[in-house]
């Protein structure tokens, strides 16, 4: 048996007792079935009709988020100190929320020098706020950065202490506060316009047209990344301001619905309400939009953003997808999710000027009965490849994967594939230690 994976012509299977939401994204998507239904009990199904990037057919009306918005003395928040240095606290205009104006509370930092610089908008995850050492990160770097808070909170914990890169779960919440995180679950009957899902991304995007606005940075040249649920509204506001030259999900994805980690809101909410979430507020509805280069990064053992989740995500979106799958990757904000280095070696690609050479491109991967290949472009060598490989079912999260070191070839590797393997993708990593991977494959199939 030959199996090569074409990695435009996704596929996708549900059971027979699919639950309402699942047929409700599936239907949003523009996902029709195809064949009968198999003796396992699954009916298959393609996307058939991704939609162009663009702001058409989205849940809520986004044309203000577009423009640039308004902004405040950051000292209205009543807290002080906020500036260090080049980075400043910054306050602008978010979407409004039961009828009354809200504001959003940013660092924003520039490097040295006059510019103009490019940018990079930063999207915090669960338990986080506007982080001031990130935006320093990217400033260190050579690049403007903002860094928002998106739960209506500003960056001091119940200590009254100003965060530099802490969690808490008692940010002290303004004036001018649009609904608390996460996910929004509880407010799935709410009206889109008060959902937290609708004012998070209202808020990353107007950060990036605010962004826009600023003298010393060059427009055309702003990537987002976002670390958790920062993954998640990264997928969303990519589907809707196609303006961003690349997008960087760390671990969060779409098809929220199909992650153990949510099943219990899910179940929570009911039929009717999980249905509402899955057709408005999934990112899987924004992803079809996105057609900017996305890079996503992920760990095997991710417990909120499970693999198969991961993958129906990144394809989904119609532009180009780079993955970095990394054996057991923690989870979390600091070196694990914000300093991975192929998203500097990507913003280096797309933002500098002269562009930095790309990451390795996977061009082809493949199985002949039980021996298995990859196949690469790359500017620089490739230092090895790893075969990585589970005969475990276990839930996701708690999977044991093994890794087999393959001498790489010019452009291609392979290997016999282990007896009893029940998943696997490839690793390939260049002299710089940068590390793009496959799809993950089920051996079974």
């Amino acid at each position: 048996m030959i199996a090569q994976l074409n990695f435009h012509n996704a596929h996708y299977s549900l059971t027979t007792t699919a639950i309402p939401w699942q047929i409700s994204l599936l239907t949003s998507l523009k996902i029709r079935r195809f064949g009968q239904t198999g003796s396992n009990g699954l009916i298959s199904y393609r996307i058939m009709d991704r939609l162009p990037a663009g702001i058409k057919d989205l849940p809520w009306p986004v044309e203000d988020d577009l423009q640039t918005p308004e902004t405040f003395p950051a000292t209205d928040f009543g807290h002080q100190p906020f500036d260090e240095g080049l980075i400043r606290a910054i306050a602008y205009a978010g979407p409004p929320y039961q009828g009354s104006p809200t504001r959003i509370f940013a660092y924003y930092g520039t490097p040295q020098g006059e510019g103009p610089f490019p940018a990079m908008v930063l999207i915090h995850g669960g338990g986080g706020t506007a982080f001031v050492e990130w935006v320093r990160l990217w400033n260190e770097r050579g690049y403007a950065a903002l860094a928002m808070d998106t739960c209506g909170c500003i960056p001091v914990g119940g200590d009254g202490l100003v965060s530099r890169n802490n969690f808490s779960d008692s940010w002290q919440r303004h004036t001018w506060a649009g609904p608390p995180g996460w996910g929004g679950f509880s407010q799935a009957d709410s009206p889109p316009d008060d959902h937290w899902m609708r004012h998070a991304s209202g808020a990353v995007v107007r950060g990036h047209s605010l962004l826009r606005s600023f003298p010393e940075i060059i427009p055309d040249r702003i990537g987002v990344t976002g670390v958790s649920w920062g993954g998640v509204l990264t997928c969303i506001a990519a589907g809707i301001d196609n303006r961003f030259a690349f997008a960087a999900p760390v671990y969060g994805c779409g098809f929220i619905g199909d992650c153990p980690a949510w099943k219990a809101d899910f179940e929570q909410m009911g039929d009717q309400l999980a249905t509402r979430w899955a057709s408005l507020f999934d990112p899987a509805i924004f992803l079809r939009h996105a057609g900017m280069p996305f890079l996503w990064v992920n760990g095997t053992n991710d417990f909120a953003f499970t693999l198969p989740a991961w993958q129906r995500s990144y394809r989904t979106s119609p532009g180009s997808s780079t993955l970095s799958l990394i054996v057991r990757m923690p989870h979390g904000h600091g070196g694990a999710g914000e300093s991975p280095a192929e998203i500097l070696a990507f913003a280096e690609h797309f933002l500098k000027e002269p562009a930095a050479p790309p990451l390795p491109s996977i061009t082809s991967q493949g199985r002949d009965k039980d021996r298995v290949w990859v196949s690469w472009v790359s500017e620089f060598p490739i230092e090895r490849a790893e075969l990585n490989v589970t005969h475990d079912s276990a839930p996701w999260e708690n999977r044991l994967w093994e890794t087999v070191s393959v001498t790489p070839g010019i452009e291609r590797a392979e290997t016999i594939l282990p007896h009893g393997t029940l998943t696997y993708f490839w690793n390939i990593v260049d002299v710089r230690g940068l590390t793009v991977s496959t799809e993950h494959i089920d051996a079974q199939d």
